[in-house]
């Protein structure tokens, strides 16, 4: 398969019949816009799965099953711990794996980020399942069975993650500290799913859903290039994403890193972390 972190439809399909098909994971889930402040509110989506996926897709429950449901903050498990569960899945570090959702593509840009942090050949389905249906290849219903395989040993590959204390001391300067969510969101004009509203000082926005064009295909990648060029970032220096919860961020990371930018840390604390303690700014404009 491809170099880049996206695989096409027929790429896909024409690879699902080779010897080396890749185990592909549904990570549909849906996250309920606020209608208030603090109003943080998902919904599975495994029944959307059932109703229609790629042959043999595996559904993966993101925020329970590749998360630590009871952290406020940071919910990447430990290395050894993602590992586990994904064996459960059966993937290993040599599994190929590909990625799709069917709400926007956000979910699996954070179960791509996730596993490819520990090594893992993982690709996400440029479209997801709209891109799929839209060039005519098949879907199925009901359940699809995982074939566990064995407990292995896992170690990052890669720097993924800043800490918030980290954060705090990083003078990120020309605009390389930024958040993925919307302008209404980044400006505070809309409700937050968090404590508080507005950004993180010194930080510039570039919306995650404005890397992908109308049909959810990313954008090119001297668009996307330009796009953060536009609010200053410089891309020859690490660049330092941010949202919500750690989601939309991973969008710009997927999309950042198709447009060949590597060097990429994700804050997962993100508003959820940094808007709960009173004495850390936010600004809004």
């Amino acid at each position: 398969m491809n170099p880049g972190p996206f695989i096409g439809a027929a790429e896909l399909f024409a690879a699902l019949g080779g010897d080396t098909a890749p185990v592909i994971l549904d990570a549909s889930l849906v996250l309920h816009r606020p209608q208030f402040d603090g109003d943080f509110r998902t919904d599975s989506g495994r029944s959307a799965w059932e109703a229609a996926h790629l042959h043999g897709a595996i559904h993966v429950q993101v925020d329970t099953d590749l998360s630590i449901p009871a952290a406020t903050h940071n919910h990447h498990p430990p290395p050894q711990d993602l590992a586990d569960r994904l064996a459960r899945f059966g993937i290993d570090a040599d599994t190929p794996t590909v990625v799709y959702d069917s709400t926007g593509g956000f979910w699996a840009a954070r179960t791509w980020y996730l596993l490819r942090w520990i090594g893992i050949p993982v690709w996400v389905l440029d479209g997801g399942l709209d891109a799929w249906r839209a060039a005519g290849l098949p879907v199925e219903s009901g359940p699809a069975q995982a074939r566990p395989v064995a407990s292995w040993s896992a170690r990052p590959v890669r720097e993924a993650w800043i800490e918030l204390d980290e954060l705090r001391e990083t003078e990120c300067g020309a605009g390389n500290l930024v958040c993925a969510l919307s302008l209404p969101a980044f400006s505070g004009t809309e409700p937050t799913r968090y404590t508080r509203r507005g950004h993180i000082p010194g930080s510039v926005n570039v919306p995650a859903r404005e890397l992908f064009d109308d049909r959810g295909l990313v954008r090119p990648p001297a668009e996307i290039r330009e796009r953060y060029r536009d609010t200053g970032t410089d891309l020859g220096r690490e660049v330092l994403l941010y949202c919500g919860g750690g989601i939309s961020a991973t969008v710009n990371a997927l999309a950042l890193v198709s447009a060949g930018v590597e060097t990429i840390r994700i804050y997962d604390g993100s508003l959820e972390e940094w808007s709960a303690d009173p004495t850390l700014p936010l600004h809004t404009s």
